[in-house]
């Protein structure tokens, strides 16, 4: 079998399953962590989403994206990897009952991307300089090959604990060794500008709802204010600040259509105090106020 004709087959595979995983329009955490499927069955037109450092492939149709200030549009076999947190639109375009759109996405460990280049030295960054935080290419056939077996051990549940950590532990390495390995090794080694803009990132994920100020995250960074806020737009198109915000409002939108909060307790919960503020500012991100997202409460 010639390496096409391997593809062609893993591509089929691929369909099949999340077919039979996806039989109508949703999006599916899985039972394995990190890995998500979706289906859709319509056009989405420019909905509004959070990245996370994460790959994903596009198994049928094609998607059109803006994250942060980078194009990514890919299609089947295609995949794109964000290598940190940005703000995006995305497109689905043609998609229909009879031929929906498919993908799969796995979420990124920087923890794991230290340990392989801790373990294999060539892999390590060599200095630093301009690099995307978004990359998109085509999917090889080791990269292929690990999707598929990650996918089918969604049918085995009980050997996911065993084997999901060595496939996604695999995933990572195949992505450091291709085009995408320099976004990767760039915003995950300690001590560069763009791994100290990582580690604000997470830092301010984790810390979203407390009260901060540009002072205190160039800090945590030693860079003056100036050049970290420089910095910090040049990856995610965004201020720190505004950075910030972005993540109140989509946990917000989280809690209110996946927990049921309604949006005073979610305004709270996420760091408002203004409950004004937050529909104004809610209804500027999303096209309408948040009442619209509340998810209706059953008796």
């Amino acid at each position: 079998m010639t390496d096409q004709e391997l593809k062609n087959s893993m591509h089929e595979t691929l369909k099949s399953s999340l077919l039979k995983w996806l039989p109508s329009q949703t999006r599916l955490e899985t039972a394995v962590s990190g890995l998500a499927i979706s289906r859709f069955d319509e056009e989405v037109s420019a909905s509004r989403c959070f990245y996370t450092p994460m790959l994903a492939l596009v198994v049928q149709g094609f998607k059109y994206s803006v994250i942060g200030d980078y194009e990514a549009n890919y299609g089947e076999l295609h995949c794109v990897t964000v290598g940190i947190d940005m703000p995006g639109v995305y497109h689905i375009k043609d998609a229909s009952p009879e031929s929906p759109f498919l993908s799969l996405s796995v979420r990124l460990d920087r923890r794991i991307i230290a340990q392989l280049m801790t373990e294999d030295p060539s892999l390590a960054a060599h200095g630093e300089g301009d690099c995307a935080p978004v990359v998109v290419d085509e999917a090889g056939k080791d990269l292929l090959q690990a999707f598929v077996r990650l996918v089918e051990l969604l049918d085995t549940p009980q050997r996911i604990p065993v084997l999901a950590p060595m496939i996604l532990r695999e995933i990572h390495y195949y992505l450091l060794c291709g085009n995408q390995g320099r976004c990767l090794r760039l915003f995950s080694t300690a001590g560069t500008r763009t791994g100290l803009i990582a580690e604000a990132i997470s830092w301010l994920r984790e810390h979203y709802a407390e009260s901060v100020s540009m002072e205190d995250l160039a800090r945590r960074t030693n860079m003056a204010p100036s050049t970290f806020n420089r910095h910090f737009r040049q990856v995610t198109s965004l201020s720190p600040l505004q950075f910030q915000k972005r993540l109140r409002l989509y946990e917000a939108k989280r809690l209110m259509l996946q927990e049921g909060q309604d949006a005073g307790t979610a305004a709270l919960m996420v760091g408002y105090e203004s409950s004004s503020q937050f529909n104004r500012e809610y209804k500027r991100q999303f096209g309408a106020p948040p009442r619209r997202d509340v998810a209706p409460r059953h008796s």
